[in-house]
């Protein structure tokens, strides 16, 4: 076998990016787009000492596994890499994803994960489900003005204002902005060169209030005509927050720090379980609101508060599962890194009436240790304004029950060993990465003081290989 090569496989498996895995003589073959049982053309396009990758030409036998994806661009888009498999079908996958991380990265044996993992909740609809979506601007071959989505690993943008994974007012809404950004010969940003202005556009929506936000971000400090451009954006029903967001940075992060208000409020409102938030551009906020709440109701329930608990919830963000939790808890300790985030957690924390929550700016695993070794002082004095004059009682009480939802990343060491240390009842570990959920859980049951009692994950990305997790540990009864 060499490149260029055409070869038939039938595929066996499905990696852990969606790829079909099929095998040649017993040699394994990547191959894009390919789905498990089908039977596929593909051309080699590169060899390994021990695998290859291939290019999919042409599916000779479908799967009886494989749909009509809605959308005609998911094999160039870089956003769902999975729609043309059947919903059923990417739910098993997505089970058997988390499994298998658990198994080789965690060291978790087969007999313990069928007693302990459950089947991944998925979504009745699993379409129109984002409320939130990032546009890259650019131009094309022509010269002409486009928006849409980065093709997969590369920045060249598949033109696209209608993807079936948004809100279905984003079309309307970008195709307004694009009439104005040709009108005005407002020039997209260039990246090779930093020239140009319009970076990209976010979209967000509430979904429990229709509310409709529009930010700009762009490499400069004003937009031109820019009165324009509100006016014909609030003739859109439920637009309620229009701005643009500053970033002059030779970056690939998208957002800017500074955030200059167009019109109507700096946020928008969204409802979960109850607890309304609010959302500015710059917040962190789940975008699949009817599974979060799916996800948040499966991590109250593992944390098994009966109202005298105190919670730990690291990792924080804007408060989201903080008062989801303060609705069960005697109080909630909120930690996060972003000072911004705190202070819309307080916000959060006002608009809804809780009182049994206090929110700090830092590092988890640097405030954990810190509260550990009995440095309360100091990490009370860092709380932020949201307490003061309002009565509220901050000082720190140890934890009943740790939660911790960190990055992609996973948790630092020190952290894990501090939440150990600190020997709560239980550990509720939030993930949206189970290889490094794995790890960690492998670092936390080592010791012997935890064991995993309960395993599942919520699919809040339908069409795409992502999938969250929940894990409940819990502190074991030492034989006196």
């Amino acid at each position: 076998m060499k490149k260029n090569d055409l070869i038939t496989v039938k595929i066996e498996d499905m990696g852990s990016e969606g790829e079909g895995i099929g095998k040649l003589d017993g040699f394994p073959f990547f191959i894009k787009d390919a789905l498990i049982g089908d039977v596929v053309e593909a051309r080699i396009i590169k060899l390994k000492k021990n695998y290859g990758y291939g290019r999919l030409t042409q599916v000779l036998t479908s799967s009886p596994y494989r749909v009509e994806p809605r959308c005609p661009l998911h094999r160039k888009c870089g956003g769902c890499q999975i729609q043309a498999l059947s919903y059923e079908k990417q739910l098993e996958y997505k089970t058997q994803k988390i499994r298998n991380n658990l198994l080789r990265l965690g060291g978790f044996s087969l007999q313990f994960l069928d007693a302990h993992m459950e089947p991944v909740l998925g979504m009745e609809q699993p379409y129109h489900y984002r409320n939130k979506a990032q546009f890259p601007v650019g131009t094309d071959k022509e010269g002409n003005l486009i928006t849409g989505f980065y093709a997969g690993r590369t920045h060249d943008i598949i033109p696209n204002t209608d993807c079936c994974l948004g809100a279905p007012e984003n079309a309307g809404i970008l195709e307004i902005i694009l009439d104005f950004l040709k009108a005005y010969e407002c020039p997209a940003y260039n990246e090779a060169t930093g020239q140009g202005l319009v970076r990209h556009i976010l979209l967000r929506k509430g979904f429990s209030t229709g509310q409709l936000m529009v930010c700009l971000v762009i490499n400069g400090h004003d937009l031109p005509h820019r009165e324009e451009l509100v006016r014909r954006l609030r003739e859109i029903p439920g637009m309620t927050s229009i701005s643009l967001n500053v970033n002059e940075k030779n970056t690939n992060v998208i957002m800017g720090e500074k955030v200059i208000p167009l019109w109507g409020q700096p946020y928008i409102q969204d409802t979960i379980g109850g607890i309304c938030y609010q959302i500015s551009p710059l917040s962190f906020y789940q975008v699949n609101p009817a599974q979060t709440e799916v996800l948040y109701r499966t991590a109250l329930e593992f944390a098994g508060l009966t109202g005298q608990e105190t919670v730990w919830d690291l990792y924080c963000g804007i408060g989201t599962i903080s008062l989801f939790l303060a609705q069960k808890a005697r109080m909630v300790y909120g930690v996060e890194v972003v000072p911004q985030a705190i202070e819309d957690a307080w916000e959060n924390a006002g608009l809804n009436g809780i009182r049994n929550v206090r929110f700090f700016t830092g590092k988890a695993e640097e405030v954990l240790p810190g509260f550990y070794k009995g440095k309360t002082g100091e990490v009370e004095r860092k709380m932020q304004r949201g307490a003061e004059g309002s009565g509220m009682d901050i000082q720190m009480r140890h934890p009943d029950v740790i939660v911790v939802d960190p990055p992609r990343k996973g948790c630092d060491t020190q952290c894990l060993d501090t939440m150990i240390r600190m020997a709560p009842e239980r550990i509720v570990y939030v993930s949206c990465d189970s290889a490094t959920l794995a790890r960690d859980l492998k670092y936390l049951v080592s010791g012997g003081e935890y064991e995993v009692v309960r395993v599942r994950g919520v699919d809040m990305f339908p069409g795409t290989v992502h999938v969250e997790c929940v894990v409940k540990l819990s502190r074991k009864i030492k034989d006196s």
